[in-house]
């Protein structure tokens, strides 16, 4: 029975926006990618490093993550660096990852995912 009044569902514009979000979130490449740019502004080689990723395949999600909006970019002479654009993420992506922390039962014990502003 679905008569609670106190029940209220998101308009179809708000809920296609936050899919959207979600998909772009979908990728654990991507999730790695958005995390450590939350942490600050770098570049495609360093990001590539820290993920375990070549560089293509880097650029190509940074690219995706661009289009939705997710990060902006910077060119400073021949290097191009990178930045989350989207606070919002944070806290998404932290809680994602302190549920997966949980789901494993692998706590790090060190707050790496609490959302600080």
């Amino acid at each position: 029975m679905h008569d609670n009044p106190i029940l209220a569902v998101p308009d179809d514009k708000h809920a296609r926006v936050a899919a959207d979000s979600f998909r772009m979130l979908a990728d654990p490449t991507r999730v790695k990618i958005l995390w450590a740019l939350l942490q600050g502004e770098t570049s495609v080689s360093s990001l590539a490093e820290l993920v375990d990723s070549s560089p293509t395949a880097v650029s190509q999600h940074l690219s995706k993550l661009r289009l939705a909006g997710l990060v902006d970019s910077r060119r400073q002479g021949t290097f191009v660096y990178y930045s989350a654009t989207d606070r919002h993420v944070h806290r998404l992506l932290a809680e994602a990852l302190s549920h997966a922390e949980h789901k494993t039962g692998v706590a790090t014990g060190d707050d790496r995912h609490t959302f600080r502003a």
